[in-house]
């Protein structure tokens, strides 16, 4: 896997361990729209821990009489984490806040319309411990959070994105190239998009190393960060002051046929990472319908940032950053040691 360079090299930073206890790590989902009351599903606001969200997201469904339900997005089991999972049942919303079972309960229910589906939320929020810090630890997060405040931070996919032994993206390499097959649908779709998110965390890492995190490089395929829409930069001078505002984003490629094409200087770019990475473009029509490729910003906010102390050498840090974003994009920065979280 690609390293990806810091973006505040020059800050010390805390050191310290994150999950020594389970409860030191903390992940709430940010719905992208609240139930409107009425509606066949109904929609389980549930707190989780030591269990998968596939696991209890079963468990509902049957404890409600249904077949499946519909989650916004997977939590991690060695975490405690608050998200919802929706239930199309007849059962009301009292006899759904009576439900618990080892490591989960339902704090809420409510109706709505359509089943929860994949990306149906606006983000999340971490509560997360660092233990065993430095002796000044406290000192050195508020300086490095101030940056991270006022710059935002590298929007990179974490190593779970890779696999348990990081070879996902290798296979989907050998997919591409025809080198082998894979007849199971799901870890061929795990193969591929492990290998467009090594293939964007090597464009984000030249990025960084060549100074141009936060810069309009011309034709960049730049994101409007309260929209989502996507235009081409053809003037770096007119869209520099938008990208340094916060208002754009550069938005690097997930790799496909149907990506939204970059120009000039920044499609060169694209095309020098894929030729490091021996990717013939052309090899993504092998790929089908897994391989249509996207853009995803290089650079994310990060929200509501705040550090305290959490005991003699602990540290508490909280903040929120947009779905598909890595808890790990913050605690780099912070500790630059010691091992880190696999949660988005």
């Amino acid at each position: 896997m690609i390293e990806v360079p810091l973006l505040t090299p020059d800050l010390p930073g805390t050191g310290g361990l994150t999950r020594v206890a389970r409860e030191d790590f903390h992940v709430e989902e940010l719905p992208l729209y609240e139930p409107s009351g009425e509606g066949e599903h109904l929609y389980l606001t549930v707190e989780k821990a030591g269990r998968t969200t596939p696991e209890v997201a079963r468990e509902l469904a049957q404890a409600l009489g249904a077949r499946e339900a519909g989650t916004a997005g997977l939590k991690d089991k060695q975490a405690v984490s608050v998200q919802r999972i929706s239930v199309q049942t007849r059962a009301s919303a009292e006899e759904a806040l009576k439900l618990q079972g080892p490591g989960f309960r339902v704090l809420a229910a409510a109706r709505h319309g359509n089943k929860l589906r994949p990306g149906h939320l606006r983000g999340n929020r971490f509560r997360i411990v660092v233990r065993g810090c430095a002796p000044d630890a406290l000192t050195r997060a508020i300086a490095i959070c101030d940056r991270l405040r006022r710059d935002g931070a590298a929007n990179l996919f974490g190593p779970q994105r890779f696999g348990k032994y990081g070879d996902n993206a290798e296979l989907g390499r050998k997919l591409l190239l025809r080198e082998t097959q894979v007849r199971d649908r799901f870890l061929r779709r795990m193969a591929l998009s492990a290998l467009q998110s090594e293939l964007f965390n090597r464009c984000l890492a030249a990025r960084i190393a060549d100074g141009l995190f936060a810069a309009a490089v011309e034709g960049d395929v730049l994101r409007k960060r309260d929209s989502g829409g996507l235009f081409v930069c053809e003037a770096p001078a007119v869209d520099a002051p938008r990208v340094l505002s916060g208002e754009v984003d550069p938005a690097g490629p997930l790799p496909g046929h149907s990506l939204f094409v970059a120009r000039g200087e920044a499609l060169a770019r694209e095309e020098r990472v894929l030729g490091e990475a021996q990717i013939d473009p052309r090899s993504f029509a092998a790929g089908g319908g897994e391989m249509q490729g996207a853009r995803r910003p290089y650079r994310i906010p990060v929200d509501e940032l705040a550090v305290e102390p959490a005991g003699p050498d602990a540290l508490r840090l909280s903040f929120a950053l947009p779905r598909g974003s890595y808890a790990l994009a913050v605690l780099r920065e912070v500790i630059k040691s010691g091992p880190m979280p696999e949660e988005s």
